[in-house]
């Protein structure tokens, strides 16, 4: 069975929304003034280089498929090449390459992904789909990295914090950019 990890950027008190520049919320692109350096961004290509498939949200997948398939380098090339999986009921002919449109109860398709994906499954942004899976209990590891700004409202990673009650943590790494990876397993 693959191994479902969500990774999300996220500030000091929890919000994962809009961290890259998302022109729809009044409080986007806290990533970008938050730091002071980039020595963080290494972890999130050895993030990507291990991960089998990528899934996300219809939203989520819309930016980055607007975003990323023009870019290039090692991170653009392993995005852009790598299995996709998208969760939406609307979406019918992704035109991302290696794109699969996952349709019909998300939970279950992501089960069922689960038990055929090869290689770990990395889920990032996609925060109502990344609750719901946390809610059905099926998501085996979670990234957090931690940003040191304050965001004043916004979805959370855990919107119930007794989720972070079922979790031990399995590493943190302070990088000297102030950013901070929490890395998480289930209890």
């Amino acid at each position: 069975m693959a191994k479902l990890i969500v990774s999300e950027f996220v500030s000091l008190n929890g919000i994962m929304e809009a961290p890259g520049g998302e022109k729809t919320h009044p409080h986007t692109g806290w990533t970008f003034e938050s730091i002071s350096g980039e020595d963080h961004y290494a972890y999130k290509m050895e993030e990507l280089e291990e991960a089998g498939s990528l899934l996300l949200g219809r939203r989520t997948y819309e930016g980055f498929a607007a975003a990323w398939p023009e870019r290039e380098g090692p991170f653009a090339d392993k995005f852009n090449r790598m299995p996709k999986y998208a969760v939406s009921s609307t979406l019918t002919d992704p035109e991302w390459e290696n794109t699969t449109v996952l349709s019909g109860d998300p939970v279950a398709a992501v089960r069922e992904l689960k038990e055929t994906a090869a290689g770990p499954i990395l889920l990032n942004g996609s925060a109502q789909l990344a609750h719901a899976l946390i809610e059905a209990d099926l998501v085996d590891e979670f990234r957090a990295m931690v940003h040191p700004v304050l965001v004043a409202d916004g979805l959370r990673m855990f919107p119930d914090p007794e989720e972070m009650k079922k979790l031990a943590l399995k590493q943190a790494i302070s990088y000297e950019s102030g950013v901070a990876l929490l890395i998480y397993e289930r209890a």
